[in-house]
């Protein structure tokens, strides 16, 4: 079933509409774009970004911090691609995917991406309990399902995506000033940090690499903007303002973060040589310096990663879904509110219940991402090259040589993955 009806692409060039938009629009109605890259940032940022993130400072210093950098790039090119065509097509990705590439392409994309919301719930789910445990004290499992309820409240409201976008830009705001303090705090070593954005290799670091590209190169995240776009009802004429004033801070802030975090554990951890291997290590990162002011500062943006994780994570979920199956894929919808509830209650199910190391859970379910991302990534990929869909805004060269590297990269790092799962 489509969203909404197929804009009219119009004679107009996009040089003139988009010009004419940006100049019209004043400094609030600029600041009010702001959500869809939010939102898919709030998805990515999750405890597998903050885990990956610390153990890649703590094991390998600044070393992994131009991994961070090479896929905030190719993340906003296919963030950018999903805004597109949500703007040209008038319609949702998977929709747009069954009448051009067909049915069964389009089923399976949906059921991927869900695929993927299941796997993350998990360690959302763990990640929120554990976070507010720390700082408050009490059950893990009770504040797990606490935080689990608390998500189901906010999908329960009648605006579902406005309300969730607000929450979910705010918290994203608190954690980019919050992880800047740590960092600050942490008082890291800023020349080795520059040296770190040269490209190494450590032959060791391949499963955390990977780790770190499906988090912060998360081609099934761009795929949830599309929906994103369309439950703000924007048009292709806000094209340009959408890319200043969303896709590109929304792309910077979780990049940012990443990067903060990395340091912030290399300058703790690693010239100690410790390694975080628990969620209480990981909280405990500035307790050296800062004492239990530096472990409440990095719990509280834990917590705020985890939930607004969980909150993104189970509504692309359901979204997907019933998209897929052919319902209405509206967040506002009764039949995708149940299927949000139905992530949400399998994460914290799994939560409650599963043995082992959570963090071991979510190095896994990041790495396993991978093998989705290559189908999904070249869906995006030919549906934004045809005119007949995109009209002026398909890809153009710049576009199409950096789309063909982000696929080369996961294609790359899915074939690295499946090697190592058969070896």
């Amino acid at each position: 079933m489509s969203m909404n009806t197929k804009h009219d692409s119009g004679p107009l060039s996009p040089a003139t509409n988009n010009a004419r938009n940006r100049f019209s629009l004043t400094l609030p109605q600029m600041l009010a774009l702001m959500g869809p890259a939010f939102v898919a940032g709030a998805w990515r940022f999750g405890p597998g970004a903050l885990t990956s993130a610390v153990q890649a400072g703590s094991q390998y210093g600044y070393m992994l911090l131009w991994v961070i950098l090479v896929s905030a790039v190719l993340m906003f090119v296919f963030n950018d691609m999903a805004v597109r065509l949500g703007l040209a097509s008038g319609d949702s990705v998977v929709q747009v995917t069954k009448q051009k590439l067909g049915r069964p392409i389009g089923v399976m994309a949906g059921f991927g991406v869900f695929s993927i919301t299941l796997m993350f719930a998990v360690g959302n789910a763990v990640g929120s309990g554990l976070a507010l445990s720390l700082l408050l004290g009490g059950s893990v499992v009770g504040w797990t399902l606490a935080s689990t309820v608390a998500v189901g409240l906010l999908i329960a409201m009648r605006n579902t995506y406005k309300a969730m976008e607000r929450l979910l830009v705010a918290l994203i705001g608190l954690m980019s000033v919050g992880f800047l303090a740590s960092t600050i705090l942490s008082d890291p070593d800023w020349a080795a940090a520059a040296q770190g954005l040269i490209p190494k290799f450590p032959a060791e670091a391949s499963v955390l690499l990977i780790a770190l590209i499906g988090t912060n190169f998360s081609i099934n995240s761009a795929f949830y903007t599309g929906y994103a776009i369309h439950e703000r009802k924007l048009n292709r004429q806000q094209y340009r303002a959408i890319t200043l004033m969303d896709t590109l801070p929304g792309n910077v802030a979780t990049a940012f973060m990443a990067m903060l975090i990395i340091i912030v554990a290399s300058a703790v951890l690693h010239s100690t040589g410790t390694v975080a291997t628990t969620f209480p290590q990981l909280a405990s990162v500035l307790e050296p310096l800062a004492g239990k002011v530096g472990a409440v500062l990095f719990s509280l943006g834990f917590f705020a990663a985890a939930f607004s994780s969980m909150a993104a994570n189970a509504s692309a979920g359901g979204t997907l879904l019933a998209d897929a199956l052919g319902w209405n894929s509206s967040l506002s919808g009764w039949r995708v509110k149940l299927l949000v509830y139905g992530v949400l209650a399998w994460g914290a199910t799994v939560a409650v219940v599963a043995k082992g190391s959570p963090i071991e859970l979510i190095i896994i379910a990041q790495a396993l991402t991978v093998l989705v991302a290559p189908f999904l990534g070249i869906i995006l990929f030919l549906l934004t090259r045809r005119e007949d869909v995109m009209g002026d805004l398909k890809n153009g060269p710049l576009q199409t040589t950096l789309a063909l590297v982000g696929l080369v990269t996961i294609f790359a790092m899915s074939s690295q993955l499946v090697f190592r799962l058969l070896g």
